[in-house]
Order: C-alpha cells, then structure tokens, then sequence
C-alpha cells in the first residue's frame, strides 16, 4: 500500500508558494511544494491543514482536489500524492521556520515554476498548472 503524502498548492494573488527541501532530508535542495504525510486516522484535509500550520506556521483552509497521482521513490517506495488547492489562508511566511523542513521559499508566478527543479512527484502538477 503506497504512502499518502498532501500537498498544498498555495497562492497569493498570482503567485504560488514553493518550498526548498533542507539540507539533512531525502532528496535534500529539491523544490516540493509543501505538505507531507498523513498520521494514522486522518483524512487528507486535516492532515494538509496539521502539516502546513507545522511547517509554515499558516493555518490554512484546503480547497479543491487539483490532481491525484503516484510516484514510486528507490529511497521511499510508492507514494500516492493528493495536491489541493489552498486559496484561503491566515498567518504571514516568514524567514523562521518552526523546523528544519525548509532550506528556502518563494512565491512564483506558474511561469517560472519549471526552472526550479522539482522532486519527480510533483513535476505532473507542473504540467497541469502550466496548461491553466
């Protein structure tokens, strides 16, 4: 059975939010955009709102479903990957981090998304966002 990851897709005005893998993590420097996994007994929604209000400090209100797909990692096996929309947030980004996960952040237009190089998971929802 595949690991269930939540993502986020974050946006400000026209911008959407991605984040920089840290140093000390797999696939360390890739650019993902942010979530993770689900702990037992959660559902998607919640655990996207638990992983973002950890990791960046927002607390969030998931939208839409954007996409649904599976990837298969050497380092960490078969993922399954759920990408919401996230329009509706409260809280500011900032440099402090209330962990390690993040080596850097930006707030991009689509535009620019593919010269960041991407883990392989997220790169379909690349094209998606591109075809917008």
């Amino acid at each position: 059975m595949p690991t269930k990851i939540v993502a986020g897709v974050i946006r400000r005005g026209s911008l959407i939010l991605i984040c920089q893998r840290a140093r000390g993590l797999t696939m360390p420097l890739q650019w993902e955009f942010p979530g993770g996994k689900l702990e037992p007994g959660e559902d998607e929604r919640t655990a996207l709102r638990r992983e973002l209000r950890e990791e960046l400090g927002l607390d969030a209100r998931p939208g839409a479903v954007l996409a649904r797909t599976r990837h298969t990692y050497a380092q960490t096996g078969e993922l399954e990957l759920v990408f919401f929309a996230v329009e509706e947030f409260q809280g500011e980004i900032g440099g402090d981090f209330p962990n390690a996960v993040f080596e850097a952040i930006a707030w991009e237009p689509v535009s620019r998304l593919a010269t960041y190089d991407f883990l392989p998971a997220d790169r379909p929802l690349l094209e998606l966002l591109a075809r917008e």
